[in-house]
């Protein structure tokens, strides 16, 4: 995910007392079959906001990689707290002049490492970088995942925003928008049509005597824009299961809920539901009154701060959080048991 922002001056927030969780709006989702998904229904519902976890689930600032030490032990324990989601980047080279390889591991595998070790907890991405992966094989790690992790798997999809990697690939940058729409449509043509008659501009096609197997589970795998993805915001409102955007200056939460609901409601043509999420990194601060201060890629807060910040974004509308802590400075452990105890109990996951 791309999310370019700019260091500001912090905005003050004095309300400190906060309400238990009020029950979700009944709203229909605007696909059925996702109504039926696990980690769909685990993560996303009308007024309601849940919060997640991008990994790797450790700190280190100043440093492109993490050690993965205790990893599997830190996903069983976001797990036990309550938190929503893991969520996985999708970095394939070790590029020194971006400096980050996220997780280090490969997101899919590791998507399949972890839906052993652990239960209930979903499992996503942030985002797969679709306009480089062949659509076909997505599908299939796609589905084999999700009925692997019982449904647990929800699909975030990026256009990508590191340069260096479409050289490599022998892919044209400027092209990563179109490539984007053709293979999201070969996608889930795939995983939704039985024995389906296609033929794609870049990625092949078929005159229906193939199928692909497994199907979906539950119907649909939820596929969620990472980013704008070179799309229109009324693009993604018609094709996709929800949209992730970068985390938005608390005076800009109303007017970006309300513009999603707006495009959700004309490209369904009803009033139905599909998730608006944000998504960045957080220094959290060692003084709990810390209020929202932007920093490149996301913001600082402290607890409370960040609570003020969760309740005005679930009140503008956002049904989920993925909180990247990696810059941080305190021990990854530290910021899972104040998350723990004062944070996740006003924001807890659906069951």
């Amino acid at each position: 995910m791309s999310v370019i922002v700019t260091h500001g001056t912090a905005i003050m927030t004095t309300a400190t007392h906060f309400s238990p969780p009020a029950q979700p709006a009944t709203l229909p989702t605007a696909h059925p079959s996702l109504e039926r998904h696990p980690g769909f229904q685990r993560l996303f519902k009308p007024e309601a906001l849940t919060i997640g976890l991008i990994l790797p689930l450790e700190t280190h600032p100043g440093r492109p990689a993490p050690t993965m030490r205790d990893h599997v032990e830190m996903a069983q324990r976001a797990e036990a707290l309550g938190v929503g989601a893991l969520w996985m980047r999708d970095i394939p080279f070790y590029d020194p002049d971006y400096g980050d390889v996220a997780q280090i591991f490969e997101p899919l595998v590791y998507i399949g490492y972890l839906a052993a070790a652990t239960r209930s907890i979903v499992l996503g991405t942030t985002g797969i970088v679709l306009p480089t992966r062949d659509p076909m094989y997505l599908a299939k790690q796609a589905t084999s995942l999700d009925q692997l992790s019982e449904g647990r798997l929800v699909l975030g999809l990026s256009s990508g925003d590191r340069y260096s990697d479409y050289p490599m690939l022998g892919i044209d940058y400027e092209s990563r928008g179109d490539r984007y729409r053709d293979a999201f449509s070969v996608f889930r043509t795939l995983i939704e049509q039985s024995f389906p008659r296609f033929r794609s501009e870049r990625f092949g096609g078929s005159p229906g005597n193939l199928d692909l197997v497994p199907k979906a589970p539950y119907g649909r795998v939820p596929s969620i824009a990472v980013g704008q993805a070179q799309q229109s915001i009324e693009w993604l409102a018609q094709h996709l299961d929800g949209y992730l955007a970068g985390v938005q200056s608390p005076e800009r939460l109303a007017s970006l809920g309300e513009s999603w609901r707006a495009n959700v409601q004309e490209a369904e043509n009803r009033n139905a539901f599909k998730p608006l999420g944000l998504g960045g990194y957080l220094d959290l601060s060692t003084n709990p009154d810390q209020p929202f201060q932007r920093i490149q890629g996301g913001f600082r807060a402290g607890r409370n701060g960040l609570r003020n910040y969760l309740e005005q974004a679930q009140s503008a509308g956002v049904s989920h959080i993925a909180l990247n802590p990696k810059v941080s400075r305190q021990p990854y452990g530290e910021i899972l048991d104040e998350l723990g105890e004062y944070v996740l109990p006003y924001f807890p996951s659906h069951s």
